[in-house]
């Protein structure tokens, strides 16, 4: 059973590189992934705020509740048994630091991604659906 449905930038490498992590790693099914850029996404999701989720990620929790930032990405990690990485994010004097850091890296993620990887927008990978490796069909 998903128990997080996260909605990513489709077009940024650095996103799209992280999902992937994540879905290679999720062998429970624990994680959904839907792309914000694809034409689709706000048909199935008419009351998430586009806009805003691309703005900061955000994903939704089986029980329905609403998460972003470092919160979601923590839960993912956390769901593929690496929350390790991300814990001391969300340590209380470090967590607002970490967030206005994220926030920050957000606003700028297409440059951060060409200084990274050489390409600040990736239109390919928007285009291929990624997908957990559940064990559930």
């Amino acid at each position: 059973m998903t128990k997080l449905t996260i909605f990513y930038d489709g077009c940024c490498p650095l996103c799209v590189a992280e999902v992937k992590e994540l879905a290679a790693l999720d062998s429970n099914g624990n994680l959904a992934f839907d792309n914000l850029q694809d034409p689709t996404f706000a048909e199935r999701w008419p009351g998430v705020d586009t806009e805003d989720a691309n703005r900061i990620i955000m994903g939704v929790l089986a029980n329905g509740n609403v998460i972003r930032g470092l919160d979601l990405t923590h839960h993912a990690w956390s769901f593929v048994g690496k929350g390790y990485r991300t814990a001391w994010l969300r340590w209380p004097i470090i967590k607002p630091i970490a967030d206005i850091g994220y926030r920050l890296f957000a606003k700028h993620r297409y440059k951060i991604s060409a200084w990274i990887t050489g390409q600040p927008r990736c239109e390919a990978c928007s285009i291929q659906p990624i997908r957990s490796k559940s064990k559930n069909p």
